[in-house]
């Protein structure tokens, strides 16, 4: 297939698939209200237009169609996006316009032809379409895919992507793909009276899985195993991630009011619990919600004794946390 017939002609019968990474609010325009914009591009371009589902801060924008249908659509993107800044421009002092800017997520195995040998090939689509255009140099997240960030007005925008779709049809992926698929959002965490709450912006919205559990774990598992025997290990499905960490919220802790349990803990033992710079009597302190203080070595005493003060349900927690360390 001749490459410049695809360019002249606006593509032949060839059919593409051209992934894009946005955030929320880049989404948000591309969908419109009630799905308007969205729609209309579809109608318009003949290209399938499929978002990512997902409470993620990035969405895969998928683009599928003959090459003219790709050009059409984003065409069409990247106008909206133009007309975002415009509309932004309005609002602020800012006098030089940001350029538009789209991110391609592209196999790491075609991302070399992009390039090309000492970085000719991304020169040339620099210099001839005026586009800027960078290739991330690690992969994303868990997968085999590159980000490919190109900026400049929109009609420097789509030729460069004509040109790096030429590129793609010439250099099809070596191996296997894992495609990049962003990650849900981490929010805080809080307990209150045995369940655990997302934070989303001022409202805690109830969060029925594995936090809840290990909660009511924690409070099941008093009083504890003594320290030096076998602990119960945490079933794999209760780990807590260090994203969820718990931040308790000002005013929404209905709990009993704050009490004081006393630990003693053999003097080998405290140097897991503190962690190295108090990492993990910190991560503790955070994920439990309780004030947790541990006594200065007594001489000739071979036990430190750690007070932990909260709500029971916090106190729970932390003893339980303390003995898993």
């Amino acid at each position: 297939m001749d490459p410049a017939k695809i360019q002249s002609e606006g593509g032949l019968n060839v059919t593409l698939t051209i992934r894009l990474l946005m955030h929320g609010k880049e989404v948000g325009s591309i969908i419109g209200k009630k799905g308007e914009t969205v729609k209309k591009m579809r109608e318009e371009s003949s290209a399938r237009i499929n978002i990512s589902e997902g409470n993620c801060p990035e969405r895969i924008v998928t683009i599928t169609g003959p090459t003219d249908a790709i050009f059409k659509a984003f065409a069409m993107i990247a106008y909206k996006f133009e007309e975002d800044i415009i509309n932004s421009m309005s609002n602020s002092p800012a006098t030089s316009k940001p350029p538009v800017t789209l991110r391609l997520v592209v196999p790491a195995s075609q991302c070399g032809s992009l390039i090309g040998k000492g970085g000719s090939k991304i020169k040339e689509m620099r210099e001839s379409t005026g586009a800027q255009v960078q290739v991330a140099g690690d992969m994303l997240p868990s997968s085999t895919e590159r980000a490919v960030t190109i900026s400049g007005t929109p009609e420097a925008i789509i030729q460069c992507v004509k040109q790096i779709c030429v590129v793609i049809l010439e250099s099809p992926p070596k191996g296997a793909t894992i495609p990049y698929r962003p990650k849900p959002a981490s929010t805080p965490v809080i307990f209150s009276g045995g369940q655990a709450y997302t934070i989303q912006g001022q409202y805690a919205i109830p969060h029925p899985d594995q936090l809840t559990k290990l909660h009511q774990l924690a409070m099941q598992q008093t009083p504890f195993t003594p320290l030096g025997q076998t602990t119960p290990a945490f079933p794999d499905e209760l780990c807590l991630q260090p994203q969820d960490a718990l931040l308790p919220v000002p005013g929404l802790d209905a709990s009993p009011p704050a009490s004081t349990h006393e630990l003693t803990i053999p003097n080998d033992l405290i140097g897991c619990i503190i962690g190295r710079q108090g990492t993990k009597i910190n991560e503790i302190r955070q994920m439990s919600g309780a004030q947790i203080k541990i006594a200065n070595a007594m001489e000739g005493s071979s036990e430190r004794q750690i007070t932990i003060t909260g709500t029971p349900a916090n106190i729970s927690l932390a003893q339980y946390l303390i003995n898993a360390r």
